[in-house]
This record gives C-alpha cells, sequence and structure tokens, in this order.
C-alpha cells in the first residue's frame, strides 16, 4: 500500500506542492509571531483547486517545515519563531554566539529529520494502536501530564534552582490572568477586553527573548558590535558526532511521536520533555545550556515528532490533534472525506499517498535546512548594530500579526523589559515560559477530574497513566535537586 502511496505521489504537480509546501513553511516558521495554524488556515481557499491528495500534502508540508523553521531564529537572533522552538534555544543560540552557528543549525535541522521520519512511521505502522492509547487520556492524565512538564523547570534552570522556581511561578501567576476556564469569571483583567483571553503566547516569547535582547543592547551602547562575525564557521555537523546524537534523537522522536498522538498536547511540550530527557541520559549533564549539541537534537526531533503524532487521531478518528490538524480536517471536509477508520479502506489511495507525501516532506526539509545554513549564517555575521532595529521591528510585526491589535505589541515591550531585569538578575527565561505555556492545561484539567470524581482525589493514585506521570514527575524533581547539590557540594570542597 505504501508503494501505491508513492506512485500517487509522485508526479511533478505533487512534488512541486511539496517542495513550495516546505519552503514557506521554514519561511513562516522562521518568522517569529507567524505561525503554520496560520498560514495553512490562509492556504485553505487555495485547496479547492487542487486534487485532494495535493491539498492536504501541501499543508502537511507547511506545517512540517514551519516546525522546523522555527528552530532557525532562536539559534540566530534568541526568538523563538515558533513556542516549539523555545526549548532549543538554550543550547542553540549560545553555540551559535560561539561561532559555529553552522554545526547549530545542521544539528537541529538533522534532529527535526530524524524526528519527522520516526513519527511518519509511526503513523504508517501503528496509528490505531497509538490512538487508542490517546483516547485514553482525560482530564486526570491531562493534568499529570502537565505537571510533568512543569517539574523539567528544576533541570532547566541551571545553578539557580531557586530562581528558576520563582520564574516558573511567575509564569503561572502570568497564565492566571484571563477569564476561569471553569467558571469564566474575569481574573486580573482591571475591566479591559483585551484580556479576556489572557496574554497571547507569541507575544510573550518575543518580549522576553527578543525586546530583552534589543535593551541589553542598547545598555552596553553597541560596545558588542562585530564581536561574533570574525569568528563564524559554517561547517555543519559531521558524520561521527550525528552518529553519536542517534539515541537522544531516536528516543525524543518517540517522545514527540506519543506525546503528538494525545489530542490537545502540543509541539512546545513535547520540546521541553525531550529536552529533559536528554539531559537526564546525558553523561555530560553540566554542558546542556552552553551549547551542547544533544541540547539542539533533542528537543528539535522532539517537536517534529509531534507533525506525524498529531495526524494520527485525525486519520483514525476524526480527532484533531492540535489547531494545525482542525485546520487540516477543514480541507478533508473540503474535499468531501471524512477522517476515521473507514478512510483506510474507502481512500486508501490518499492515505497512504499522504504518508508517502511527509516522508518526502521530511527529505526535502533536511535538503533545504542542510543547503541554507550558509545562507542563514550570514544573518548573524551582520553588524549588531544593523541587526538589533531588524529584531526590533520584527519583534513588533510578529506581535501585532497575531491579533492585528497593538495591545499584543505592548504586551511584548513590557515583557521585554520583564526579560531585561531577569537576565541582569540572572533568572532563567524558560521556566516563566514553561508555567504560561502549562499552567491553563494544570488547572483546568485538575479542576474537572475533581468535578469527575465528586471532589475525590482518588485519580491521582487510581488510574495508571496518571500514576506513571506522575511518578516521573516527583522522579524529575529529585534527581535535578540531588544533582543540585551534589555540583554545591563539590564546589564548597573545590
Amino acid at each position: 500500500m505504501l508503494l501505491e502511496g508513492f506512485q500517487t505521489i509522485l508526479t511533478f504537480s505533487n512534488i512541486l506542492v511539496i517542495i513550495v509546501g516546505v519552503a514557506l513553511g521554514i519561511l513562516v516558521g522562521s518568522l517569529p509571531g507567524l505561525t503554520a495554524t496560520m498560514t495553512i488556515a490562509l492556504l485553505l481557499p487555495f485547496s479547492f483547486g487542487l486534487t485532494p491528495v495535493a491539498s492536504i500534502v501541501l499543508m502537511v508540508s507547511v506545517f512540517i517545515g514551519a516546525i522546523y523553521g522555527g528552530s532557525v531564529a532562536a539559534i540566530i537572533v534568541k526568538i523563538p519563531g515558533t513556542p516549539a522552538a523555545a526549548a532549543t534555544l538554550f543550547d542553540g543560540y549560545p553555540l551559535a554566539q560561539k561561532g559555529e552557528v553552522g554545526k547549530a543549525l545542521s544539528t537541529s535541522v538533522v534532529g527535526s529529520f530524524v524526528g519527522g521520519i520516526i513519527s511518519t512511521t509511526a503513523l504508517i505502522l501503528f496509528s490505531p494502536l497509538l490512538a487508542r492509547i490517546a483516547l485514553e487520556f482525560s482530564a486526570a492524565e491531562f493534568f499529570s501530564l502537565a505537571l510533568f512538564g512543569l517539574s523539567i523547570i528544576a533541570s532547566v534552570s541551571g545553578k539557580t534552582v531557586l530562581k528558576g522556581l520563582m520564574a516558573g511561578c511567575l509564569g503561572l501567576l502570568v497564565a492566571m490572568v484571563g477569564m476561569d476556564p471553569v467558571s469564566a469569571y474575569p481574573r486580573y483583567t482591571f475591566d479591559r477586553t483585551a484580556l479576556m483571553n489572557g496574554f497571547n503566547l507569541i507575544p510573550v516569547l518575543i518580549g522576553l527573548f527578543g525586546a530583552s535582547q534589543v535593551l541589553l543592547f542598547l545598555e552596553d551602547k553597541g560596545e558588542s558590535s562585530g564581536k561574533i562575525k570574525e569568528k563564524i564557521k559554517t561547517k555543519i555537523i559531521g558524520v561521527k558526532e550525528t552518529l553519536s546524537l542517534a539515541a537522544a534523537m531516536i528516543r525524543s522522536g518517540a517522545i514527540g511521536t506519543m506525546i503528538g498522538s494525545i489530542p490537545g498536547a502540543g509541539a512546545d511540550i513535547a520540546a521541553f520533555v525531550s529536552y529533559n530527557e536528554a539531559k537526564r541520559w546525558s553523561k555530560d549533564k553540566e554542558q546542556f545550556g552552553k551549547g551542547s549539541l544533544k541540547g539542539i537534537a533533542a528537543p528539535e526531533a522532539g517537536n517534529n515528532g509531534v507533525t506525524g503524532g498529531t495526524m494520527i487521531p485525525l486519520l483514525t478518528f476524526g480527532i484533531p490533534g492540535d489547531a494545525a490538524a482542525a485546520v487540516m480536517l477543514g480541507a478533508f471536509l473540503i474535499h468531501g472525506l471524512q477522517p476515521g477508520p473507514n478512510l483506510f479502506t474507502s481512500d486508501s489511495d490518499l492515505v497512504y499517498g499522504l504518508f508517502a507525501g511527509m516522508l518526502i516532506a521530511n527529505l526535502f526539509m533536511l535538503l533545504f535546512g542542510l543547503l541554507f545554513v550558509r545562507y542563514f549564517a550570514k544573518i548573524i555575521s551582520l553588524d549588531t548594530k544593523i541587526l538589533m532595529p531588524i529584531i526590533l521591528v520584527l519583534c513588533g510585526i510578529g506581535s501585532f500579526s497575531m491579533n492585528n491589535s497593538m495591545f499584543d505589541v505592548f504586551v511584548m515591550l513590557g515583557f521585554g523589559v520583564v526579560g531585561y531585569f531577569m537576565t541582569k538578575l540572572n533568572v532563567p527565561l524558560s521556566p516563566i515560559i514553561l508555567g504560561i505555556i502549562l499552567g491553563p492545561m494544570i488547572e483546568e484539567n485538575f479542576r474537572r477530574a475533581m468535578v469527575l470524581e465528586g471532589g475525590n482525589l482518588s485519580f491521582l493514585y487510581s488510574r495508571p497513566i496518571t500514576v506513571i506521570f506522575l511518578s516521573l514527575a516527583l522522579l524529575t524533581i529529585i534527581s535535578s535537586l540531588w544533582s543540585t547539590a551534589r555540583k554545591t557540594s563539590q564546589n564548597n570542597l573545590q
């Protein structure tokens, strides 16, 4: 059936659609504020003139390209192009600052490729099984998964665990702004309509990581200008280094596939969990945050693992795994197709053509990523006196484009100031992002689980999947604290 799928997809028009989709996705993903979901939604009207398989493959190609593209901005200018790339900048940007931008970008695209291939293979082989596991998730399982994700704060805080926990709490407080998820009662909105839905994640991300860098540059009056450009290296990752990352990428790709197959869980969660697991299994934990290749490859394999995972519940049960998959569902319906078990028998040529198209899209993503390393690297070689104003303009455009609202621009600038002071005080920025992303998921699902159980906390120990995630969260916290305490004692002895 897969061979028949390749026969379906291997036409000039379909290959052209894949190339355009991947290239457009990389471009969109690398521009802060522009999302894959937004682009797929804009492309939806154009799908009327395409065949069903070309229409859906176009959207999936954009999705695949955009998830990788987010890492380009994260590595080069320390602004995650997409929320899924927030974990990549922990090591991607420091490595680029050392002049190894070619190695950082190539590691990112190789990790993305491996994660995408693993997730597509799982989609082909295990769709029904993974979909059934995903359907076992209720409010209790979502709560424990989000809590496990939040426990990563301890491991991404570096040497300042206490400051990291404080930043995480700040993120949770920011996440509480808006309407209560259960009762819809306004909280901390100060009677402003713009705050009813809380702070949009994209302007917050852009402000913390982008605008704050511009403020730091203004503070030193451009004294750091030109320090990096003289030592830029565009040499890509070698075969030996790639093989040393294989275990981390395969593990992260599997994590991303599993998380992607759970409706409601996204690529950002997969990236952070993959980063944490790579650090947990690494023998060189102290290198994370300083430019570790595993710290780049793991989150990229994880977030691209979601690209195939999110298609599993969509194709097998007609349940979109995330916002992008929901738009893709619209493309199916436009062409008179109803995703579900019958789709695999009634339209098997389309389904397996889609599978073949996803494999080819990942190949083109790898090809484009490696070919354009040299050109991406030129951006970082610009004089910072030129680069910083461009970054600030992109920050403003990206924030405004979310809702066509100047309010989001002011949010971006406000969080830019917050990020500036946090950086000056050596407070890590990543925990606040984790708090904002996972806070609503934790609160909503905990309260929903309580309602379903009649106010009883038995769901914390009576449901196997919940127990597994809670145990992993506890293990993560204990191992991180133990590792920090051991380093502290060693430093004291020295």
